[in-house]
């Protein structure tokens, strides 16, 4: 279970690098408006707060990821802990989102899913 909570830890931390290419990168794009329901004069209004909250995306998944390779490697102790830290806080901001912004429970349910069942099951895998 060990290993499955790893995979999915790591699709956690890979959808939040795409998370933050949209906000920190191509928050003013078509596409992107699209993806988060917003015009253009939001878009460029809202610019730098998206580009700051993407970063914080990009860090939590590196923050996972570190964790997930420090398991690989044997420091299992030290990678769960950043394993839990990084998905755990990806999968409390879901909530956050999801209390929040009610009409956002798509978003946040995509974004809370992964480290949702990554979280469970590296805490059954080590735990058994």
């Amino acid at each position: 279970m060990v290993a499955a909570g790893l995979v999915l830890a790591a699709l956690a931390s890979a959808l939040h690098v795409y998370i933050f290419v949209l906000e920190s990168v191509l928050w003013t794009a078509p596409r992107t408006r699209a993806t988060f329901g917003t015009s253009a004069d939001e878009a460029a209004a809202t610019k730098e707060l998206a580009f700051n909250q993407g970063f914080y995306n990009l860090f939590l998944a590196i923050v996972t990821a570190v964790g997930i390779v420090a398991v690989a490697i044997g420091a299992t102790a030290v990678g769960s802990a950043l394993v839990f830290a990084g998905a755990g806080s990806m999968l409390l901001a879901a909530l956050v989102l999801l209390l929040s912004s009610p009409d956002k429970a798509r978003a946040a349910i995509t974004q809370g899913t992964l480290p949702l069942l990554a979280v469970i099951l590296l805490a059954l895998g080590l735990a058994l």
